[in-house]
Parts: structure tokens; sequence; C-alpha cells
């Protein structure tokens, strides 16, 4: 028998058992890291850049919702006419007219369905455009703060200690210069 053979084994042991438990310790004493949440559908519904958006939408698409509804009137006018007076009518003269409804009622359909298109078609790039800028606004925010996490909606619950939505609703009314960039 070897002397000292059953202090070894207990010494590889602590030794074993040191080397465990060393990633448990270094993970206990690395810092916290800092975490925010940020709710996207306030931020894409209060962007300042996605409200101009919308607004400058309008305004483009306005006069041909103008065209449209002047159109419906007058479909409407017709369909009256038709109702009111049609018993009354020449055959001839009720058969224009209901061909008339019918053409302007299929126009107006077209041109409802082609402006409903275009409007979500350039919607849909307008907040493709701005998404980019919110994102990359949130990601600057982020860093400038030191936070490691940005976590965003939905989520179960998030603390409004952690909601970093209004800032970044701030940063996005008065973006910060980037630097080296000339005022």
């Amino acid at each position: 028998m070897k002397p000292n053979a059953g202090g070894r084994r207990c010494g590889i042991g602590v030794l074993a058992l040191a080397l465990a438990l060393l990633p448990t310790c270094l993970l206990a004493q690395a810092p916290a890291g800092k975490i925010g949440y940020v709710d996207l559908k306030r931020l894409i519904d209060n962007a300042p850049q996605m409200i101009q958006s919308r607004a400058r939408l309008e305004r483009e698409f306005a006069p041909r919702d103008a065209t449209l509804k002047v159109d419906e009137t007058h479909l409407t006018s017709l369909k009256q006419r038709n109702d009111r007076d049609s018993a009354i009518m020449v055959k001839a003269d009720a058969d224009a007219l209901k061909r008339e409804i019918d053409t302007l009622d299929r126009s107006i359909k077209r041109t409802r369905d082609d402006l409903r298109n275009e409007l979500n078609t350039r919607a849909a790039a307008e907040r493709d455009r701005i998404w980019q800028n919110i994102n990359d606004t949130v990601i600057e925010y982020a860093r400038a703060q030191g936070y490691d996490l940005i976590v965003p909606s939905p989520v179960v619950y998030a603390s409004p200690r952690i909601d970093i939505t209004d800032a970044v609703l701030e940063r996005l009314r008065h973006p910060v210069p980037a630097a080296g960039a000339t005022p």
C-alpha cells in the first residue's frame, strides 16, 4: 500500500469539485445585463414619420377619392331615377338608363379597387421605409444608453421601468445628429 494514496484521491476530488463550481461562481459575479422593452405598435402608430406619411398619402389620394365620391353620388341619383321613373319610361330609355347604371357601377368598383390597391401598396412601401428608420433609432438609443438587450412587443409582461418606447419616440421626434455630422 502506498502512503498518501487516499489523500491524493481526496485532493483530486476537491480539485474536480472546485473546477465544476468555477463557472457557477463566475456567472454569479458577472454583472447583470441591462434589458429594455419597446412597444413596436405604439412606435409605428405614433412615430412622427408615420403620421407625416399618412397625411401625405391622404393628401395625394384625396382628389381621386373625391372624384370617386362624385361618381357614387351620380350613381345613387341614377338608381333613384330608375326606381322612380322606370315604370313610366319608354322601354328603350329605361334600358339605356339601366345600361348606364351598370356601366357606372362597374367603373366605380374598378376605380375603387384600383385606388385601394395603389394606396395599400404605397402605404406598405412607406411603412417599410419608415420601419427601417424606427429600427435604427431603437438600436442607436439602446447602444447609447448601454442596453444589452431590447425586447420587442408583444410580450406577456414588461415593467414600465424598462419600457423605452417613450424615449425612442422622443428621439424619433428630435433626432440626435450622428457623430461627425455637421449641423
